[in-house]
């Protein structure tokens, strides 16, 4: 319905143009809106306000012009002027229930569309260091990213969902060292466990592993480790220990060795990683490895490129970026003195392999503490010779986990956390995804574990789950009753959905594509558990006040048909939140 009256206003402003109205419209300024108050019609728009001073008149005096050219259309009772220029749209009363209509003839298609034209989006979220198991913060984002994903394909976008594996960093290495260690300690090694070490139990289970494949192959004594190693934390430096540990390692296992155990830590933490998140029904069409994309070469042709553009130049030994020219707060290094690429230079050269693949649009989405990388990362792409407008972030605020009024603790390093697999165990995928989505992903978080568990109408997976459930009841009753659905007489009845319940959801109905729409372009999934919650409370409100199975036939059918719409939106929804639609409760 919004995209149709835009497209009448689009109309009237065409009709207009060169007359009383001098200046030319950018379709894409043409905006309705749903009313906030029903006495002022079922939509809106402040079209007349955005282009009065441009066009040399009065907002009202502007918007009476617009109303006058408006082209007949049979979705409209009235449009008229309101307040300070507004365009209030009164729907005829045929068209009050074309929502209806169409979420019974579309089902699962309703609320799509083609906005999107086939854009090429790629969605990157996730990608945690496969260091250990994700934890709840990973499933906040691993939550964003699949309804974002599933919102863009919803209207119309082709989109690829990526989990990008940093497996070339330091924090692999650590691990590697980590695992190492334990597996000479199963063998009775007094060696001691680095501080800055992972200390979870799944290192100790990959270190098991190690040894079942490796027998003693891998071992030597404590002395040999630890001979010629600066102290470790308190008494020393935790960062110049482990890093010495690891180089102590390296020299002692030689390459091969060196690689047998990083390679199965790696292949233990990715299939764990995998599987948590096909369990949480979250899935990737790629995954793109870090170390794969420096094999390749790529980051030493980024660089290369880079230099022929003139866009880098060396001081104090390093190579640096100059992204100050295109926006960034300071120029950035690429290259240290010592010859070490810094983080920047593999993910620039990732983001360039991203826009080679032939995507228009990359989005990603990060944790909060990611904020000041965005810039550099924009302007390294600029440098290269990329819009700017080709690369999207989504911050993702960080969650707190609660148990009544006491707040759980989360350290990866130190193993105090708790892990999306246990989370989801606990209070079930559904609740997980929806919980996850109930706020903007801009805001920080509480996740109450026991309100995600109880069975209340405070719970907002329930309420919604609970609606659907009601509908699949009603019908059920219908047919112990030995009455039938008749869908055609339900359609030529819907005038008798005349009360104000009814109003109230079928107004949420038509609120529903729209939303679809605003969620995808604005990247704000939590709009659309707002808007189920809002279909959910009318029809919970109806159901209350009203009977579904009565005598009289049309207005029997004409009630069923308008509780079916509401199960189907609700269905449609919840799974593009990734939360299931049961038929009972």
């Amino acid at each position: 319905m919004k995209i149709e009256l835009e497209e009448l206003l689009a109309q009237a402003l065409a009709k207009l143009a060169g007359a009383a109205l001098n200046v030319e419209v950018d379709r894409r300024s043409i905006v309705v809106e749903r009313a906030r108050d029903a006495q002022h019609g079922d939509y809106a728009s402040n079209i007349a306000m955005r282009l009065a001073k441009a066009a040399g008149l009065r907002p009202r005096e502007l918007a009476g012009a617009i109303v006058a050219a408006l082209p007949a259309s049979p979705l409209l009772a009235r449009a008229e002027v309101a307040g300070a220029g507004f365009i209030n749209f009164h729907l005829a009363s045929a068209a009050q229930f074309e929502a209806l209509r169409r979420v019974l003839e579309m089902g699962e298609r309703y609320g799509t569309s083609n906005a999107g034209r086939g854009r090429r989006v790629l969605v990157e979220f996730v990608s945690a260091n496969p260091t250990g198991p994700l934890h709840v913060g990973h499933g906040r984002q691993a939550a964003y990213g699949a309804t974002l994903s599933n919102l863009l394909r919803a209207t119309g976008h082709a989109v690829q969902r990526e989990y990008y594996i940093n497996d070339a960093g330091r924090q692999v290495d650590i691990l590697t060292a980590s695992v190492w260690v334990r597996y000479l300690q199963a063998a009775g090694s007094t060696l001691p466990f680095p501080q800055n070490g992972y200390r979870a139990d799944y290192v100790n289970a990959i270190a098991a592993s190690l040894r079942a494949l490796r027998g003693t192959t891998l071992e030597f004594p404590a002395a040999a480790v630890l001979a010629g190693l600066p102290a470790d934390a308190p008494a020393g430096d935790k960062e110049a220990y482990i890093d010495a540990l690891i180089a102590k390692m390296r020299a002692l296992l030689g390459a091969a060795g060196y690689a047998a155990v990083l390679e199965l830590a790696l292949e233990a933490m990715l299939a764990d990683i995998r599987a948590d998140l096909a369990g949480f029904g979250v899935e990737f069409e790629s995954w793109f490895s870090e170390r794969a994309l420096a094999r390749s070469g790529a980051v030493e042709r980024t660089l290369a490129r880079l230099h022929e553009l003139g866009q880098t130049y060396e001081q104090d030994g390093a190579l640096w970026l100059r992204t100050t020219t295109h926006g960034d707060s300071e120029d950035r290094v690429l290259v240290r003195a010592n010859g070490a690429q810094t983080y920047f230079a593999p993910d620039l050269s990732y983001h360039m392999d991203k826009r080679s693949r032939g995507f228009e649009l990359m989005i990603d989405v990060w944790g909060a503490d990611h904020h000041g990388y965005i810039d550099r990362m924009r302007a390294g792409l600029v440098a290269l010779g990329q819009p700017g407008a080709s690369f999207e972030v989504c911050l993702m605020q960080f969650v707190s986990l609660y148990r009544g009024e006491q707040k759980i603790p989360m350290g990866k390093r130190d193993g105090q956390f708790v892990t999306l697999r246990q989370l989801r165990e606990e209070v079930g995928n559904d609740a997980c995804r929806v919980f996850y989505l109930m706020r903007s992903h801009d805001q920080h978080l509480d996740f109450d574990l026991e309100l995600a568990k109880s069975r209340s109408n405070d719970n907002p997976v329930y309420y919604l789950q609970y609606a659907h459930a009601r509908v699949a009841s009603v019908m059920k009753q219908l047919a112990a009753r030995g009455l039938a659905y008749d869908a055609a007489e339900a359609l030529a009845s819907l005038a008798r959905l005349d009360g104000p319940h009814e109003a109230a959801i079928i107004t949420a109905l038509r609120a529903y594509p729209d939303t679809i729409a605003l969620a995808a372009v604005n990247r704000t999934p939590h709009t659309l558990v707002h808007q189920l919650r809002e279909l959910a409370q009318a029809f919970h409100t109806w159901y209350n006040a009203a009977q579904f199975i009565v005598d009289d036939s049309a207005t029997r059918n004409a009630r069923l048909a308008l509780a079916q719409g509401v199960q189907q939106v609700l269905r449609n929804g919840l799974a593009l939140l990734g939360a299931g639609a049961p038929d009972s409760m």
